[in-house]
């Protein structure tokens, strides 16, 4: 099981955690209707960079990094870290930043609940799992991220030292 396994993964863990909220799509000139809808999830990227408004609300599960180590004597420990990007709209600056932290706070209970994000990975519950809402009047837009350590199966050495 890779980290590429790792971030489909993740990306199904999270959609199930939020398939039950439904929040705001971005409004656009010309929308006659406002539609709500659970978040989508992407893996590392947006689809479409320069459009960002017309993927929201969603998530992003993105790789960060990577750390392989074995203590003499010990088991070797295989993780990687992850980062969650969160995004919602809102007209009213109020309601967009409790519907942000209630969106990222639905994941990051569910996976301090869970640990188990599948039959091969799980969170490190030794390691921090830190969140940030982003400071910045990005109105109507709200974002925020959440980065966690999770432990990856070991790798099978084919030569022993």
């Amino acid at each position: 099981m890779t980290i590429v396994n790792l971030i489909d993964d993740l990306k199904i863990f999270c959609e199930n955690a939020v398939k039950h909220l439904k929040l705001p799509t971005a409004v656009s000139k010309g929308d006659t209707e406002q539609i709500f809808r659970p978040p989508t999830g992407y893996k590392m990227r947006l689809p479409d960079g320069k459009s960002a408004d017309k993927f929201v609300p969603y998530f992003i599960v993105q790789f960060l990094n990577s750390n392989h180590i074995q203590k003499p004597g010990e088991k070797p420990k295989n993780t990687a870290v992850v980062r969650f990007i969160f995004c919602v709209w809102n007209n009213d600056a109020q309601e967009g930043g409790m519907a942000l932290l209630n969106f990222m706070e639905t994941v990051r209970l569910e996976l301090l609940r869970k640990v188990n994000v599948s039959e091969y990975f799980k969170l490190d519950v030794n390691e921090p799992l830190e969140g940030l809402a982003y400071p910045d009047n990005t109105a109507p837009f709200f974002a925020g991220e959440m980065i966690g350590t999770f432990e990856l199966p070991p790798i099978q050495r084919e030569v022993e030292f």
